[in-house]
Order: C-alpha cells, then structure tokens, then sequence
C-alpha cells in the first residue's frame, strides 16, 4: 500500500467512526456546530482572504480565464454571503427522522419510510472554494460525515476554510473528523478516494463534465452524478412581470461564470405577448446577448 493509500484509509476509517456518533446527534447540536463554524469563519476572515489571495496568483499565473478566476476569488463580501448560507442551513428543519411515507398492508401491517443519514460522502469539486463550506454544512445538517476533495487552484482558502469549519463544529461538541478536506493535491488521492467502497457510502461530483465523466467510469463507489445541465427559467403567463424580470437578471448578470447562472429562458406564448419585448430590452440594456427562437429575431 503506498503513502498516499494508507492516507486515505486513515480518513476513511475516521469519518467512518464519527459517521456512528453524528448520525444520533441532536438537531440542535448540529445546527450550534454550523452557527460556531459561521463564527469562526468571520473571525478569522481575513487568514482566509489571505490564503485567497494566494490562490488567486498561482491561478494567474496559469492563465486561467475570467470565469474560472470569478469563480475562485473571495472578499468580503462572498464570505458574509458564505456565513449566512451556513445560518440558513443550521435554521432548516432536521431532515433526520422525518416520516416521508406510511402506510397499512391489507394484513394490518403498518410501514413507514424514515429519512436516515447516509454514512460518510465524498465530495469532489473544482475550484469554487464556497462548495467546501456548502458540501460540511449540509453533510453535517443530514447527519453525514463528509470527505472533501477540492480542486488544486482552491487547495488554501479551502483548507483555511475548513480548519474554521471544524473548529466550529469542536466547540459545539461535535468530532472534527466528521469533515475532513484531503490534505494533498496529489491526483492519486483521488484514485484512492474512488476505490474507497469500505468507507465511503456514495461519491458526488461537482464540476464539469471531464471530471463527472472519469468518476462515473473510475468509481467504484455509488456516485451520484450530473453531466452538462443547462439551467433553465421558465416564464408562465401569470408571473408578475417586475419579479421575473428581478429574478431573471440576478440569475444571468450577478455571476454569469458560476454553474447557477440561467443559459435558457423558457416564455410562455401569453407572456412574451405582454412583455416580452420590455424584458428583452432589459436583458440587452444589462449587457445580455440573446439567442432567440425562430419569430423572435
């Protein structure tokens, strides 16, 4: 077994462990673990924009394009963003033990279908450092324990950023080893990490295709995959025109190079009638090109 392998199964075998303990946790000792993390990470804000900043410049130095840079740099303002997300996320319902379905057999016999944690998630991401805080907390909320991979252009503000994270979740009690970021760039690491069938109980990809596509073909653990989504808004005919026209340029102008940002706009006939000419105006006033359907030029 090499290095890099005996790594691993050491991660494998400490997130298995604490899977057993976070699963019968408390919702309330979850939700103070993600508000602790929070804290943490406005605390120590400036070692992560710090760690940021390092990033940024190897990534320059690769020559990365605008969209990939957008999508690795962090100032305050993201970080804030960030910490509200994990308030959110620890002020969600506890998904855990909820009744999603019961019922009664002809014989009496009553069955119920219970939510229940996974065990232990591997997350395998690229260069978005805000996933590494989205993939714990809601790894955690669920009653997961999560191993993360991040992209190597993300390799320090991450780690910076996950050291807050556990921290967080050790002043509420809860193990560090429930979220661990694998602490190499190593590729192998990832090799390991798909092999992984006695520790990890399912793979998540978040990426582009290249990367979904060699985990769906290398994996030897469940994965639950996505490959080119194109995300799509749709325009019914009674939508309040001020909110879709609101909704529509956040979701295409705020980011455009993040996998959020709208690529299709589907408008009802009735619609496009009343006002469609007025939110294309918008649109191109912002700056959108448009490709438009055939009637529509």
């Amino acid at each position: 077994m090499t290095e890099i392998e005996e790594q691993m199964n050491r991660i494998g075998q400490q997130a298995k462990s604490a899977s057993e303990v976070l699963r019968s946790s408390t919702a309330e000792i979850k939700s103070m673990g993600l508000l602790k993390a929070a804290d943490y990470i406005l605390a120590h804000k400036d070692k992560i924009i710090a760690a940021n900043s390092t990033d940024m410049e190897l990534a320059k130095g690769k020559n990365l394009n605008k969209a990939w840079l957008d999508r690795l740099f962090l100032d305050d303002t993201r970080l804030k963003n960030m910490v509200d997300s994990l308030k959110m996320i620890a002020e969600l319902p506890d998904p855990v033990g909820r009744i999603l379905r019961e019922d009664t057999r002809p014989n009496g016999l009553r069955i119920k279908r219970i939510s229940t944690p996974i065990g232990v998630i591997g997350v395998i991401f690229e260069s978005r450092p805000n996933v590494t805080i989205d993939a714990a907390a809601l790894s955690v909320k669920a009653g997961n324990t999560a191993i993360l991979r991040c992209g190597s252009e993300s390799f320090n503000t991450s780690r910076a950023l996950n050291r807050c994270f556990c921290a967080g979740l050790k002043n509420a009690g809860i193990s560090e080893k429930c979220v661990q970021l694998i602490p190499t760039r190593d590729r192998r690491a990832v090799n390991a990490m798909l092999k992984m069938s006695n520790f990890i109980d399912v793979i998540i990809p978040r990426g582009g295709r290249g990367l979904v596509e060699l985990i769906q073909k290398e994996a030897r653990v469940p994965v639950f995959s996505h490959l080119e989504g194109i995300v799509h808004i749709y325009l019914h005919h009674d939508a309040d025109p001020n909110v879709a026209r609101k909704v529509i340029i956040n979701s295409k102008t705020r980011r455009p190079g993040i996998c959020g940002a709208v690529e299709c706009l589907l408008v009802d006939e009735r619609f496009l009638s009343k006002n469609g000419n007025q939110l294309f105006d918008d649109l191109i006033s912002e700056g959108v090109e448009l490709r438009v359907g055939k009637g529509l030029e």
